[in-house]
């Protein structure tokens, strides 16, 4: 089994450039979208403004491969988008990949989007019998089609009246001719936030993606909130639906890069006061303390301060096994973890170890790690995990398995410690997890406890 099989997959990251040179713009959404890259591997695309017209470029596989040099040097213009996407297992074709791009009354938009809609499959089978065509399996392209339809003048006017037909988690980046504008779900479900540059303004779903555009992050676009960028600059739209903040506390346990701050929080603080908390939770006296590479690293640097153990690099990651790896055969399953992963023996060996990981999802990968880890020679393996257990399925935007695959679903935690075969396992409480945020803002948590802020199919069953 792949390593990131036994995790969780945000499905999608965005970014936007509105900027006065027309020489750097399809640059910066390469080093937006190269920022963002850990928030999709399977397709990449960039729409662009070039003063005429809309000119666009996607195609399955990662930035650096479908945004090659001769693409960047071919697109110019003032206005951009960008979008990377990891789909569910049917979606994977070229056609799914985005940004879409779609005419409607006065021209063309273009739109990137990071979420998912509950309720798409409705909208979409009304269109349908409106004689609609849908030419990909997405609900961007329902969101696409509702927004042309919707045009009176005004392409503001236009998403604020989609928006109150959609229900579900989004985080939009539309261009038009004219206009970069940036949409965030009444939640707050899905980042998005706000940079600037001399030369113009930014958008990216994390601030690592504004960074990386040479940018300087701003703020956080609120929920509910429309932001458009022309030429008189940024305007803020509210919405005047109250609703609960419910940012996606996988955000912070897994999506999101160390680097980046989300509403205010930094990612990597959060980590690592949750491996300070886990340590509180479930100590070992232990002769060391290491990760599973790489999204556990600050929660094991926080449980080995807070107890006082050596920290090491127990496991070593191969930098150079992407996802698209072969898959190996039934028989050599085992193989593929042991291609990305192996154990540094000289450190483990003898030795009773505090093995730190962000989650488990299906359980199968940590159990061939665990082994690996004795195999190594180990004494003891004490598994820790900086989250509570996965139990429930994500109708926001992540990739979540089937309940019956979630472990954390279908077994007691002292039944994943024997099937995982380690000496001891602990999950994080969800009192704590929320805790390591140092926030009052609120989180959707309904992967780990049922609890989710609007109707879902089957009720999440």
């Amino acid at each position: 089994m792949f390593l990131d099989e036994d995790k969780l997959h945000e499905e999608c990251g965005v970014v936007g450039v509105y900027t006065d040179n027309n020489d750097v713009t399809s640059r910066l959404i390469y080093y937006g979208l190269f920022a963002l890259q850990h928030r999709g591997q399977e397709s990449a695309g960039i729409a662009i403004h070039t003063g005429e017209k809309i000119k666009f470029h996607k195609d399955m596989g990662l930035v650096a491969d479908v945004l090659n040099q001769e693409i960047i040097d071919s697109l110019s213009g003032n206005i951009a988008i960008g979008h990377v996407r990891y789909s569910n297992d049917g979606e994977r074709e070229k056609h799914n990949a985005q940004p879409l791009v779609v005419r409607y009354k006065e021209g063309s938009i273009a739109l990137a989007h990071n979420g998912n809609l509950v309720n798409a499959d409705s909208l979409r089978e009304i269109l349908e019998n409106e004689g609609v065509i849908f030419q990909t399996q997405t609900d961007s392209e329902v969101v696409a089609n509702l927004v042309s339809r919707q045009y009176r003048g005004s392409m503001v006017r236009s998403i604020q009246t989609t928006m109150e037909l959609l229900k579900g988690a989004y985080a939009f980046v539309f261009m038009t001719e004219k206009e970069l504008i940036g949409v965030r779900d009444n939640y707050g479900l899905r980042p998005l936030c706000l940079g600037k540059r001399e030369d113009g303004y930014l958008l990216a779903s994390e601030s690592c993606g504004i960074t990386a555009m040479g940018g300087q992050f701003l703020r956080d676009v609120e929920p509910g909130e429309i932001v458009v960028i022309n030429e008189e600059g940024v305007t803020s739209i509210k919405t005047t639906k109250y609703a609960q903040q419910r940012l996606c506390i996988f955000e912070h346990v897994y999506f999101a890069r160390p680097d980046s701050n989300l509403d205010g929080v930094n990612v990597y603080r959060t980590r690592y006061n949750s491996g300070r908390l886990l340590a509180q939770e479930a100590p070992v006296k232990a002769d060391l303390v290491f990760c599973v590479p790489d999204s556990g690293t600050p929660a094991a640097l926080g449980y080995a301060a807070e107890l006082n153990i050596p920290y090491g690099l127990g496991i070593i990651k191969n930098r150079y096994a992407k996802r698209t790896f072969i898959e190996p055969k039934q028989s050599l399953r085992e193989q593929g973890v042991k291609t990305k992963l192996s154990i540094l023996r000289e450190l483990v060996e003898g030795k009773v170890v505090v093995m730190v990981d962000d989650s488990i999802v299906r359980g199968t990968t940590t159990r061939q790690i665990v082994n690996m880890v004795k195999e190594a020679g180990a004494k003891e393996v004490h598994v820790r995990i900086a989250s509570p257990p996965v139990t429930h399925s994500c109708f926001f935007g992540i990739n979540t398995p089937d309940r019956s695959k979630l472990i954390g679903a279908n077994k007691t935690i002292e039944e994943i410690r024997d099937h995982i075969k380690a000496d001891s396992l602990h999950f994080l409480s969800l009192e704590s997890l929320i805790k390591s945020t140092d926030s009052s803002a609120g989180y959707c948590k309904a992967c780990l406890n049922g609890d989710y802020p609007m109707e879902v199919p089957n009720n999440g069953i």
